[in-house]
């Protein structure tokens, strides 16, 4: 009896430990001798092959993070005293709550594959109903409050009907249904800036805690909230989901219409607390201002798919895209830059920020 092996041709390590494997299980059968062990791949080549390295996670996950540090190094170097200070760090985290909620609504509806353009407008149309009723006509400020936030639901419903039930484009739709907004919000202003005078509601978003408003706290745990729930309850993995496929969602047997749905409503809701909490920190509202805030609000998102969950639109990593992009800008205007630098930023910030994801996700497709 032969026990001879035919030659194989060079293959990888793995492949070679194999077939030296299944030719002495062989050779057991034939001559009933014990077999050799097969030597085994060692630790090294296997984590090698199977776990990345430490530096590789902590660079394609917490980048950003990395860049914010340094960045505030660079101009904690150039401006010692005017940078590196208290008042400073509250100036860029207190004065960023609007656009925290504004970009988590944002996000909400992009988590199940929905754009939403029409969310500074609702911001808007909230704030200035409030601002209206509490103001103007001297409306109960909670009364007023109440309406605005009815408001701002009524313009997620009106979206999602013509999205979610007519099948009609969620861009297409949302874009005019920021334009009908905003021409409502003039007719019901006149166009002027209006002011409410209420110290409850001051009180409520602007009260200081260690130096930082209580909307600053609002919005953390909004984020955690919503960090809860796509990661740990059924909806938020079904919202993940539809996100990815919603036809294959559907053949799950998850309610697609339904979470499409609720998630404009709470997308809506989300935008009209940020413009309570607009009109409560300034006291008043400018109605030409509102859709300056749609800008940053998408940079902050698709910035934050860099960071944490590379790929995936995640709320943690959304507030630090938001604070990462405040401190670069309150640092170029310390140094001197005019006005102008905010847009350039914040319009860089988004093209940038499109690009990673696209790169992001296609390498985490192709892996």
């Amino acid at each position: 009896m032969s026990d001879r092996k035919t030659p194989l041709p060079p293959t990888s390590s793995l492949e070679r430990v194999s077939s030296e494997a299944d030719s002495a299980e062989r050779v057991v059968a034939d001559s009933g001798s014990p077999a050799p062990s097969a030597p085994q791949p060692t630790r090294t080549t296997l984590r090698s092959r199977v776990e990345p390295g430490w530096l590789h996670v902590v660079t394609s996950r917490y980048g950003l993070v990395i860049v914010w540090a340094a960045m505030i190094g660079v101009y904690a170097t150039l401006m010692p005293t005017k940078f590196w200070n208290t008042s400073t760090l509250s100036s860029i985290l207190g004065s960023q709550s609007v656009l925290v909620f504004l970009a988590l609504s944002a996000m909400i509806t992009l988590v199940v594959g929905e754009f939403d353009l029409s969310i500074a407008s609702v911001m808007g149309m909230s704030a200035t109903t409030v601002a209206v009723l509490g103001g103007v006509h001297g409306w109960p400020i909670g009364a007023a409050v109440a309406v605005g936030i009815a408001v701002a639901l009524l313009s997620g419903l009106a979206n999602a009907f013509f999205v979610v039930f007519m099948d009609l484009s969620s861009l297409v739709v949302t874009l005019g249904m920021a334009t009908l907004l905003t021409g409502l919000t003039q007719m019901i202003s006149g166009s002027n800036i209006v002011s409410v005078d209420s110290p409850g509601l001051a009180a409520v978003v602007d009260h200081r805690i260690l130096g930082l408003p209580l909307s600053f706290y609002y919005g953390i745990a909004l984020a955690a909230l919503i960090a809860y729930v796509l990661g740990w309850t059924p909806l938020g993995r079904g919202m993940l989901f539809i996100g990815s496929n919603p036809e294959v969602a559907r053949l799950a047997g998850i309610r697609v219409g339904r979470v499409r749905v609720g998630s404009y409503l709470a997308g809506a809701l989300m935008a009209g607390l940020a413009g309570i909490i607009l009109v409560g920190t300034v006291g008043g509202i400018d109605p030409s201002t509102t859709m300056t805030f749609l800008l940053p609000a998408l940079a902050a998102v698709f910035l934050g798919t860099a960071v944490v969950q590379p790929g995936m639109f995640n709320p943690i990593g959304t507030i630090i895209a938001i604070y990462f992009l405040t401190t670069g800008i309150f640092g170029l205007q310390l140094l001197g830059f005019s006005g102008w630098i905010q847009n350039v930023f914040y319009g860089a910030g988004l093209v940038i920020a499109v690009a990673l994801a696209k790169v992001i996700r296609s390498r985490t497709t192709t892996a």
